[in-house]
Order: C-alpha cells, then structure tokens, then sequence
C-alpha cells in the first residue's frame, strides 16, 4: 500500500471516494479532489523548467523531476528514459508501491505530465493518469494548494516503495525506427513542435541542431490537441485532427525537441483510440545534431511547410 497523502490545507480530511478504477489516461480536477489523500493514491507533479519553482502545488504532490533523476544524463541529448533499474530506484524512493494510482500533473497545463505518464506506461505501468488541465485548471476550481515541500516518500525522507519496471518493448523507439517508419506507408510520423521550429523559419532553442524537420514528417503542434483552457479536446475531436492527418494509417510515432510533448500526441492518440503509437525518445534534440552518433548516416532533414 502506497503513502497515505492528505491534503495540508485540511489536516486530516478523508477522502469522500476511495481511489477505484481509473476513467482512462485523462482524469479531471473533480475526479482527483474528490479522491485526493485516499490509500494507494500517489499525486505526481512533473513541472519542467520555470514551473519547477512555482511557489504552490496540489497538497501532497511529489517531484517527478524530469530534469533530474528521471532522465539519463549520461545520454548525449536532454530528457533521455533512463534505464529499468534506474527508473525503479527513482519510483522505489519516491515511495511509489507496484499496486498505487498515480495521478500527474505539471504548472502549464498537459505539456510534461504526458511524458511521466508515458514513462510509466513504457515500464509497464498502467494505472497512472494525466490531470487534464494541471496545476493551472486545480487552481481555477478553487480547489487548495500547499507551499509547504514535497510529501513523505520524496527523495527517500519517507518510507521505500515496491514499484518495479517491468518495461514494454516498442513505446520509446530511437531514429532508427523512426527512419524506417517515415518510409512504411502504414505508418506516420507527427512532429510535436511548433509550425516554424518544424519549417525551420524558428531557430531551435537548443545550440547546434539543423533546423527544419524529417522529410515525409507530419507537423501538429501540441497545443491544436488543446482547447483554449489548456485541456484535452474532446475525443470526437481528436480523432478528426489525427484522421485528417493521417488518414487510415494506425500506427503512429511521435517526436518533438526532447519526448516531452511527442508524449501530448500520444495521449491525445490513446484518448481518440489508437493503439499502435511509440514515441521517439532522442527526438528532435537526437535527429537534427548533425552527424548523430550511431546513426547509420547523418539523418535527412527538409525545410518548409
């Protein structure tokens, strides 16, 4: 049984629901509040960047810090999945136990929470949800939030979980792959970045990387997958952006600058039904370095729309 996480707003509310099955990969602020500090319920934040610093958080939030020992940094690009053992150190010091739910969010809205929930998913782990919304749609109900560190079971000040990476072959994949699937005409390969990162008219936040994007790529942003609120379309809507891009073709491979948000694409694929979906772990970040280390050539690279 996981850490029994009460809200420090309410000092020693119960939950008015226990855990239960999860709705799906997307869960909404009422869906969480109502449950929130039940047994068996872990509450990951996954903030990247500026948001890592923000001064409040759900109450009883843990840092699922992929700046830090949730990425390999002995990888040569940004955001790499570490390894299975590694992971189930992390999961294990966080506190996490094989039979938890997990809920992540992150401070800008679903922008990072999808990669920790795709993570899990690749180790094997199924029963974890992206608060639809995040931080931003938490504190827009008026529902509370802490200032105080992270929950017990952080970075071993509480007790150790039993979590263990049983981890799934095909959901991370490397340029390899992708260069195989840019020339399956079963397959598509969706490009998370903004329309001039992708056209290769922006400059790439990250010294050293070509611009432009993977010549037979397909650009959608993130953020189209996104009502004006900053949650998840619905799903009748995301399958007419997936269908009007990629027409009959199911199996699906996502990248961006980092996996970051290629891992958006991948819940707004799970919501409107795909199954066969990967995301490209090394991403734009691996892709456009020129030269790219084991690569079996300098991967191509197209400009324009």
């Amino acid at each position: 049984m996981g850490l029994e996480i009460r809200p420090e707003a309410e000092p020693g509310a119960r939950p008015q629901v226990p855990v239960g099955p999860l709705p799906g990969p997307l869960v909404g602020v009422d869906w969480l509040a109502g449950r929130l500090g039940a047994p068996g319920l872990v509450v990951f934040d996954a903030s990247v960047g500026a948001h890592r610093a923000a001064s409040h958080r759900i109450p009883g939030a843990r840092p699922f810090d992929l700046d830090g020992p949730l990425s390999d940094h002995t990888a040569p690009v940004p955001h790499t999945m570490p390894g299975a053992p590694e992971f189930t150190e992390a999961m294990r010091a966080l506190g996490v136990e094989d039979s938890d739910t997990v809920v992540v969010y992150d401070g800008a809205g679903v922008y990072s929470s999808a990669r920790a929930w795709w993570m899990l998913r690749a180790m094997g782990f199924d029963r974890a949800a992206v608060l639809d919304g995040g931080l931003p749609a938490w504190t827009a109900a008026g529902l509370p939030t802490s200032t105080t560190g992270p929950a017990g079971g952080a970075g071993g000040q509480g007790p150790r979980g039993s979590f263990t990476a049983r981890p799934r072959a095909g959901l991370l994949v490397d340029g390899a792959t992708v260069a195989r699937a840019l020339a399956d005409p079963a397959a598509a390969v969706l490009d998370a970045r903004t329309r001039e990162r992708f056209a290769g008219t922006a400059p790439e936040p990250r010294p050293g990387l070509r611009g432009g994007h993977m010549p037979g790529a397909v650009n959608l942003p993130f953020t189209e997958l996104q009502d004006p609120s900053g949650r998840m379309r619905p799903v009748g809507e995301l399958r007419a952006v997936f269908r009007a891009l990629t027409g009959e073709r199911d199996r699906l491979y996502f990248s961006c600058g980092s996996g970051v948000t290629a891992c958006v694409l991948a819940l707004g694929a799970d919501l409107a039904g795909y199954e066969e979906i990967a995301v490209y772990d090394g991403s734009w970040s691996e892709w456009g370095m020129p030269g790219t280390p084991g690569a079996p050539s300098e991967f191509p690279v197209t400009t324009g729309p």
